[in-house]
């Protein structure tokens, strides 16, 4: 398909720079798709009585690293000497090595040593470049490894906010709680399962209540994420892989679900990849570990899942292109219209929409 299919006009006040406060108070669209969709404002905090008692929710419980080190590049010769980098972790391969997207690649070497520091130029970490790669990827050996480096990536490293924020507002302390799930727990992502930003321990205890179960798995979101789509066909695409792990006990808890006629509702499109990448082709869902490179295009035929909720997404993006797949190109492209039209903001830190194609039998 052509990525141009997927293109639209978003005014640039529609996109929220910071979170609303609580965090299920946030509008949520549902969407039931058909000839004519149905279309109903509601809030995140309504969930529980949207969906139905025996439903599963599914949440990614991966944790963001402050992936995104601003250095300067450094070399025994004085020339090209005090080259601003800025470098985007993108996927550990070592305990003391990452594969990383680095800003300007183009002017990066092997053998070139980039010093990191904090804002208060005090704290240090410095690293070797030892290969290049496509499209600004290098590979970063470091000084420290393991939890050292850990420590120090923390203390130095910034909040990877989207560029659609970062090129708008610095990030500060408040990112370091506000782009984090409530669910986090293993580290790994440079960027946030957004749609996991809106719940909170209360509506969790109120979907318990109503005896919606919360299962979770882990994805760990990396850097291609923020890469736009360059090719005008989808099927040129090439997307990053990434590391994801759905346990035994998991598998069998949402194929318990679905055996009694429940509903799984993801949240979020890392949750969707990954489930759909574990499901069997007869859809069965099997414990897995690995990674994934699955890119969900219209026509792709869902194995697993009924439900999702996630946030309004970018234009063109590959994760419009999963939405429009799993409701529908002119349903989605009705639902984003309405929602624009409607006052709902966009992106990580905006709204929601829950996509229900599928209702209780």
């Amino acid at each position: 398909m052509h990525v141009d299919l997927f293109d639209f006009e978003l005014p640039p006040e529609r996109i929220a720079l910071r979170p609303v406060s609580p965090r299920d108070a946030a509008r949520m669209l549902v969407i039931r798709p058909g000839a004519e969709p149905e279309l109903t404002d509601a809030h995140v905090r309504d969930l529980p009585e949207v969906l139905a008692p025996g439903d599963a929710l599914v949440v990614n419980d991966t944790r963001v690293v402050p992936a995104r080190l601003d250095g300067i590049r450094r070399r025994t010769s004085s020339q090209g000497e005090g080259v601003h980098v800025e470098a985007m972790l993108h996927k550990r391969i070592a305990a003391d090595t990452w594969l990383v997207l680095a800003r300007p690649g183009k002017r990066l070497a092997p053998g070139d040593v980039i010093e990191f520091s904090a804002p208060d130029g005090v704290r240090h970490l410095s690293a070797t470049l030892e290969a290049k790669g496509e499209g600004g990827e290098v590979t970063l050996r470091f000084e420290l490894g393991g939890a050292e480096l850990d420590a120090a990536i923390a203390a130095i490293g910034h909040i990877p906010l989207p560029p659609y924020i970062a090129t708008r507002r610095p990030d500060d302390a408040q990112d370091r709680s506000d782009y984090q799930t409530m669910f986090a727990a293993h580290e790994g992502s440079v960027a946030a399962p957004t749609a996991g930003l809106h719940f909170t321990p209360e509506l969790i205890a109120r979907l318990e209540a109503r005896g919606i179960a919360t299962h979770r798995l882990t994805l760990h979101v990396g850097a291609g994420t923020f890469l736009p789509v360059k090719v005008e066909d989808t099927a040129d695409h090439r997307m990053h892989a990434e590391w994801g792990e759905v346990s035994a006990e998991t598998a069998a808890a949402l194929n318990a679900v679905k055996a009694r006629g429940g509903r799984v509702v993801t949240i979020g499109t890392t949750a969707t990849r990954l489930i759909e990448s574990a499901a069997s082709p007869e859809g069965d869902l099997q414990a897995w570990r690995g990674e994934t490179d699955i890119f969900i295009t219209p026509g792709y035929r869902f194995r697993y899942i009924d439900g999702m909720l996630t946030n309004f997404h970018l234009p063109r993006s590959t994760l419009v292109m999963l939405v429009a797949a799993f409701i529908g190109h002119e349903p989605q492209k009705r639902a984003y219209a309405h929602a624009i039209r409607a006052g709902y903001r966009f992106y990580s830190y905006g709204d929601a929409c829950l996509l229900l194609p599928q209702a209780r039998p």
